[in-house]
Order: C-alpha cells, then structure tokens, then sequence
C-alpha cells in the first residue's frame, strides 16, 4: 500500500511538474510573443525611447511579471497604432481627393499612397510629416488651380450674361463640376479643364465681337433710316439704348444682355420695317435729298448735277424706268463728292468771302464821300469816321485780294484739272472781269475830275469877267442825291447803291453780281464792252448848258 501511495504520489508530482513546466514554457512562450510584438510596435511607430522589459529582465525573474509589465505597453502601442494609421488614412483620402481633381480623375498621383500601402511597418512620426508635407503642397496648388478657374469662371459668366446665353448649360459642356449642384461634388482643376475654359472664352469673345460688329451695322443703318424718315423721339427711344454701341470699345460693353439674340433680332425687326416703309416713301425721300443737295450746292456756289433734278428724277419715278432706291443712291454719292468739293474750295471761298466785304466796303465808302454832312457834328459822325478810315484801308487791299485770288484759283484748276465755276461761271473770268470794269471805273472818276476842274476854271474866269451868276451847274449836276438816310442816332448811314449799267458809274461785277444771271452773264459782258459811257453823255449836256448860257452872256453887250 505504502509503495503504491509512493508511486501515485509520484505520478502526482510527475504531472504537477509537467504542468508547471508546460505553464512556464507557456508563459516564457506569452512573453516572447509580447516582447515580440513591442519591439515590431515600437519599431512600426518609430518610438525608440521606451523602456523596455528586456533591459529590466535581470531586475525581475518573475515570468508573470514580465508579462504583466510588457502586457500594457502592448496594448498602448496597439492603441496608438490604430490612431496612427487613421491619420494615415485620412491624409491619404485627401491626397487621393486632390490628385483626382488636379489630374482629372484619370491619373492618380498615387506614388506616396503606394509606398504607405506597401510599407505598413513605417508608421513613425518622420513618414507621417512627409505626408503631410506632400498634402501641404497638393493643397497650395489645388487653391491656386482653384483661383484661375474660378477667374475663368467668372469671365465666362460674364460674356454669358452680355451674350444672353445660359452660364450653366455653358460650363457644364467644359465639365459638369464647374456647375456644381451638391457641395460633396468635387470640382475638376486639371489642366483639361484649363484647356476647355480658354477655348469657351475665346469663342465666347469671337461671339461678342461678331455680335458687337452686327448690331453697330444695324444700328447705323437704324440712325440713316430714322435720320430719312423723320422719326419721332417715340420711335426711337425704343432703340436709344443700344446706339450707345457706337461709342463703346469691347471691354466696355458689360450690360447684361446687351448682345442677347433678342435684342439683335428686334433691330433686325426694326430695320426691315423702316427699309419697307422707305420704299413707300422713296419719292418724298428722293426729292428731300435732292433739296439737301440743291442747298449744300448753293451754299458752296456749285452748279448741282442736273442729271438727277427734281423734274428728272419725278418724271423717272412716276414712268419706273428706275428703281427709286438706285436713284436715291445716286444722289447720296452726290452728295459725299459735292461735300468732297466743297472741302477743297473752302479755302478759295474764304478768300472769295473777304473779297466781297472789301467790295461792300468799298461801296460803302462811296456813299459817304458823297455826303456832304459827313464831317457835321451830329451824334455818331465819329463811328462813320473810323469805319470809313477802315473802309480805306480795305479797299486799297482790293487789288492784292483780287491778284492772289486768281492765283490760287489757277493754282486749284491747275490740280485739279478742272475749272474753277462760281455759281455756273469760271471765277477766273469774273476777276479779270472785274479788274477790267474797275480800271473802267478808275479812269471814268479821273475824267470825271478833270472835267469838274474845268467846269470850275470856266466858271471862275466868268465870274471874274462878268460877276457871281447862278451857276447852271447846281440844276443839272451829274452827281446821284446821296443814299444816307437817319439811322436813329442823329447820324447819317450810307445805304448800298446799285449802279445800273447806263449809269455814270459802270458797276463792279463781283460773283454776288452773277447769282441769278449765270448763262445771262456773257450778253452783260457785250452790253458793257457796245455800250458808250454815259458819262459822255452828261457831260456834254452839262457843257452844253454851259455853253449856251455862256454864249448868250458873251454876245449881250456890256451894261453900264
């Protein structure tokens, strides 16, 4: 009994021995894989400043208190591991997110995502950093992609609004983001969309510069109607806002939907109904042009083109051998080369211009030396005075004005291989014309003085002979009464003389002489040049009253 208790005894210590060994294997086991795990941890996460157990293995022989110490630390780095790769992963999604939106979703920039997927034992602080460091940068330039395209964006909505076309139908074609409808939409940056947003806009712009160029065409040809046709200001206020396209330069333009296709076919509209109304009333419109033409003609002293007169052009339209609008054209060129004309005499009528005030001076000046009361001491004397002192000097200028007149004039035809007509008549002939009946008129006023001072030496030896008689010169003097009459001041003005041709002073022909006459100017011409002076003629009455008074005193006997 006592061996079989010893030998049961011994298998009971047997299996406690082994128990116990199997428990510490199982424990040396536990710590190993603990230990294990916290140097991969420690490694994983790069944390090289913990104590670990195994340096502190000679201070504790305790199996269980190894595990006990490393079973902790275990479960924090565990913890902090799980933290650490949610950082990861977040930083991750985000670096995922801006390399879809900068590379437009096809090229991924997945190098670092890669080598984090690859490398799940670098976790530590140092590849955490570079990460972030790379999402740092991915971010600058998402916000400065975002910049250009929101600009871009911008510029676009704006040529939509002034063109009238939908913004978002627009962006939307560049790609769907740019329009976003929900804020989790990410919008595409990538160079793609760079690509696209340029090519809108420019096309947008071409759009904006036809448009622009289209509606300035309606629009003159608006301002040419309703300039034709009289319109009221009720008419065209309707269209008063888009004429101001005439004054505005492209980037000006900024209203919204200024250049819309409304608005453009509404002046499209506008025009055909005036072009439609214009043909109705072609006739009243030929004949207002061509007085507009007829005036501009005689303000410049033109002969108008008489192919398209006013009884030409009725007699054409009422037969319709022509087309109104062809005539109507005709006198628009008319009138461009009866503008272009008068722009190159403007200097000579200038000249023309001052030519005629001398001769008006010059008239002027006659009527005043004529007045007898001229030096009174009436009210205004003075003002006649210092324009008759004027006067002078302006008529001595009448020779040089009338010279360099006829060389400029010569010099014109001379350019322009044509005469140079006033009102039907070559102004050269006019100025030589009136140089010939000046000197005429020069030499008459020299007889007339040379006869005037014989007139009064005869009558001063006869009153020396015979005594102071009536002279028969005050009954039949040859002079005109003088033209002044009161001019409200107590002074006496001068007024205009009109010498006829029979007179005793030929008339000075000037151009203003030859308005109204034109093809009667050649037969004045002849009159003058066949027709004796008629000074002549009054002196030999004069003379011969004279004369016969003289000779009836001479044959009397002297009286005592």
């Amino acid at each position: 009994m006592l061996l079989e208790l010893e030998r049961e005894c011994l298998d009971v210590y047997r299996r406690k021995v082994d128990e116990a060994a199997n428990a510490k294997a199982r424990l040396h086991q536990s710590v190993a894989a603990k230990e294990a795990e916290l140097a991969t941890l420690m490694a994983t996460l790069g944390e090289l400043n913990i104590d670990s157990p195994i340096q502190r293995e000679k201070r504790s022989n305790s199996l269980k208190e190894k595990l006990a110490s490393v079973a902790p630390l275990v479960e924090d780095l565990r913890v902090k591991k799980e933290e650490r790769m949610k950082q990861f992963s977040d930083i991750k999604a985000q670096i995922e997110k801006i390399s879809g939106e900068i590379s437009g979703y096809n090229h991924l920039n997945n190098a670092p995502v890669s080598s984090l997927t690859l490398d799940e034992q670098d976790l530590s602080v140092r590849k955490l950093t570079e990460y972030q460091a790379h999402l740092h940068t991915l971010q600058k330039e998402k916000s400065d992609r975002l910049h250009k395209v929101l600009e871009c964006v911008n510029e676009v909505h704006s040529l939509c609004g002034v063109l009238g076309l939908d913004f978002g139908q627009t962006v939307s074609e560049v790609d769907p983001s740019l329009h976003r409808t929900s804020i989790e939409q990410s919008t595409n940056i990538s160079n793609s969309t760079f690509e696209g947003l340029e090519q809108t806009i420019q096309k947008l712009k071409t759009e904006r510069k036809a448009r622009i160029q289209k509606l300035k065409d309606i629009v003159a040809s608006l301002l040419e109607l309703w300039n034709l046709m009289d319109s009221s200001r009720e008419e065209r206020s309707k269209f008063s806002r888009i004429t101001l396209i005439l004054g505005n330069s492209e980037p000006e333009i900024t209203e919204p939907g200024f250049l819309s296709t409304d608005i453009i076919e509404q002046a499209s509209a506008e025009v055909e109904r005036l072009t439609e109304l214009k043909a109705s009333r072609m006739k009243e419109l030929v004949m207002k042009r061509r007085s507009e033409l007829e005036e501009m003609c005689r303000m410049a002293h033109i002969e108008p083109d008489t192919s398209t007169s006013a009884e030409k052009s009725n007699a054409l339209i009422d037969s319709g051998l022509v087309d109104p609008s062809e005539l109507l054209a005709n006198i628009e060129a008319q009138i461009v080369k009866a503008k272009e004309e008068a722009l190159s005499r403007k200097e000579i009528m200038d000249r023309i211009d001052r030519w005629l005030f001398a001769c008006e001076e010059e008239n002027w000046l006659e009527d005043y030396n004529q007045d007898e009361n001229r030096y009174s001491a009436g009210r205004g004397a003075h003002i006649n005075l210092k324009r008759a002192e004027r006067a002078r000097v302006t008529v001595n200028k009448i020779p040089a004005i009338v010279d360099n007149l006829i060389n400029k004039t010569l010099a014109w035809e001379d350019e322009k291989k044509m005469l140079f007509l006033y009102d039907g008549a070559r102004l050269v002939s006019i100025l030589e014309d009136y140089k010939v009946s000046r000197q005429q008129k020069e030499e008459e006023k020299k007889r007339s003085r040379d006869q005037k001072k014989l007139q009064d030496l005869l009558l001063t030896e006869k009153e020396a002979m015979y005594g102071s008689r009536p002279s028969p010169r005050k009954s039949t003097s040859f002079r005109k009464p003088n033209g002044y009459r009161p001019n409200g001041n107590g002074s006496m003005t001068p007024t205009p003389r009109r010498n006829s041709v029979g007179s005793g002073t030929p008339e000075l022909l000037t151009p203003r002489s030859y308005s109204g006459r034109q093809n009667g100017y050649f037969k004045e011409m002849r009159r003058l040049s066949t027709t004796p002076l008629n000074f002549v003629a009054v002196s030999k009455e004069d003379t011969m009253s004279y004369a016969s008074v003289c000779g009836s005193v001479l044959g009397s006997p002297p009286h005592d």
